[in-house]
């Protein structure tokens, strides 16, 4: 039996002892980790005990208060905070769920205690994550997206070994929604990291959060704010699709209010004001409803929430005109593998 590799949706095939007792501290800094918080700790990976510490100036009220209805036994959320906890702590576990922070990368250089470091699922970054760990090479864990000075770049190597080491010394879980491919889980289990997959199915047992009329369901893209795709060709995308009836057009976090106030020029195009994760507001959909997106996290996450539903879920692939050309052809192929997902 594999004693590194957990599937929390087929215990029968990786089937391992489950950490059901002690404490964890959990670190959080977007809506889709605080989610992911729940299920890792629903799935019982994380103790009996665990203690949610969100970043101070994140938007999860919204989210912390659905989530908090119907929340496990044993989560505490706790306010929120400028810097994370210390690993030092008396905590069996101290989790997060972006190792790519440098606020979190000094920390676990700092030193680690507790018994377990778990990172929790954050989308595409986590496969990202988990292809630099493999990496024979020592890799920089720095974002693909950012201007990295060598500073940052020693940093995220610093971080590179100290995730290796960990490691080997049978501390290191992470835990993912995403498919990972066997050629990768045979190099984590050689690395001694260990894997747990969820299919959210904590999420699955909930009551359906909202339920939307419009015909089409549109889930905002960052890329234009963020530069990686030029603003006009996405805008144009989008009023190609107003022009067939309403649009449901549920902004990403980042967006800017530029861009917001292009949109709500077009017609058919209804804003809706960003609140809780996607996967929770778009897993139920009406008969005749469809879900558009460029390729983002969201799409491998719905495809697992809408089951045969999943047919509804169109996926656009970035014309090669939209990328601005700062993007490079790593970050192109990264964000473009959730179609693959």
């Amino acid at each position: 039996m594999n004693d590194t590799m957990m599937k929390i949706s087929q215990p029968e095939t990786h089937e391992v002892p489950r950490p059901r007792f002690g404490a964890a501290h959990v670190w959080v800094e977007s809506p889709l980790q605080l989610l992911s918080a729940v299920e890792t700790h629903a799935a019982g990976l994380l103790g009996d005990q665990v203690y949610v510490i969100p970043r101070r100036g994140m938007p999860l009220e919204a989210t912390t208060g659905a989530l908090l209805k119907n929340s496990p036994a044993g989560l505490h959320f706790m306010p929120a905070a400028k810097r994370p906890p210390h690993p030092n702590s008396s905590r069996d576990r101290y989790v997060t769920g972006d190792a790519y922070s440098g606020r979190i990368q000094r920390t676990l250089l700092t030193g680690v205690k507790a018994k377990e470091v778990v990172i929790i699922d954050d989308g595409l970054a986590t496969l990202a994550l988990i292809r630099q760990l493999v990496s024979e090479e020592p890799t920089p864990l720095v974002r693909a997206r950012a201007k990295n000075t060598p500073a940052r770049h020693a940093l995220g190597l610093a971080m590179w070994h100290r995730l290796r080491g960990l490691a080997r010394e049978g501390r290191l879980l992470i835990v993912s929604a995403l498919q990972v491919d066997s050629q990768l889980k045979n190099r984590m289990e050689e690395l001694g990291i260990k894997f747990a997959q969820h299919r959210f199915e904590w999420l699955a047992t909930q009551p359906v959060a909202e339920r939307f009329t419009e015909p089409t369901l549109l889930i905002g893209s960052a890329m234009a704010a963020d530069s990686i795709i030029h603003a006009e060709p996405y805008l144009q995308w989008i009023r190609s699709i107003a022009a067939e009836g309403p649009v449901a057009y549920f902004p990403h976090r980042r967006e800017t209010e530029q861009i917001l106030a292009e949109l709500r020029q077009i017609p058919n195009v209804i804003l809706k004001q960003h609140t809780i994760p996607i996967e929770m507001r778009l897993r139920d959909l009406r008969p005749g409803q469809e879900i558009r997106a460029l390729p983002s996290t969201v799409i491998p996450s719905l495809r697992l929430l809408l089951g045969n539903e999943a047919r509804s879920l169109y996926a656009q692939p970035v014309p090669d005109h939209w990328w601005t050309s700062d993007t490079s052809q790593d970050l192109r192929d990264h964000l473009s593998s959730s179609l693959k997902v």
